[in-house]
């Protein structure tokens, strides 16, 4: 989307968007979307609004509610536990940690360690790399725990 502002809209949809529980109970929050017929880019584009999730049919708090859950539990119990898809939730978690990346910005280690972990039995190992001030690792990679593996960093 072209991200230009408009004063008038091409239509207006009703969209049903879901927001946080209040104890047992669903939230949905019921809106109109603008539609806008861009005289710049030619397209009609929907309106943005800054607290809907990349997903327009859930709220930005409710990803990250989303998020928090799966960093606790697996993909299937939050599915379970909110009523939905598996696949949705996948997505969405996805959308969280895609802002937590954004959040933590690039990282620029002055004092770094490298150390390996095994990943499955019979010593198949992977490299990992942390950013020793800040106390979190910064890469997983490598086919093994050799030089050319540690290349790929």
């Amino acid at each position: 989307m072209c991200g230009r502002g408009s004063r008038t809209f091409y239509d207006q949809r009703p969209r049903r968007v879901r927001d946080l529980s209040c104890g047992d109970r669903r939230v949905y929050l019921e809106l109109s979307v603008r539609r806008v017929d861009c005289p710049r880019c030619g397209g009609v584009k929907r309106e943005q609004l800054e607290w809907l999730a990349d997903n327009p049919l859930y709220t930005k708090r409710f990803v990250f509610y989303v998020g928090r859950r799966c960093r606790e539990s697996t993909i299937q119990a939050v599915a379970e536990e909110l009523l939905l898809d598996w696949h949705t939730v996948k997505e969405l978690d996805k959308q969280y940690m895609r802002e937590q990346l954004r959040r933590a910005g690039c990282p620029a280690p002055r004092v770094i360690g490298i150390d390996e972990i095994a990943v499955a039995k019979h010593h198949r190992y992977r490299i990992v790399v942390s950013d020793l001030e800040r106390g979190r690792p910064i890469w997983f990679g490598g086919k093994d725990r050799s030089e050319a593996s540690l290349d790929e960093f």
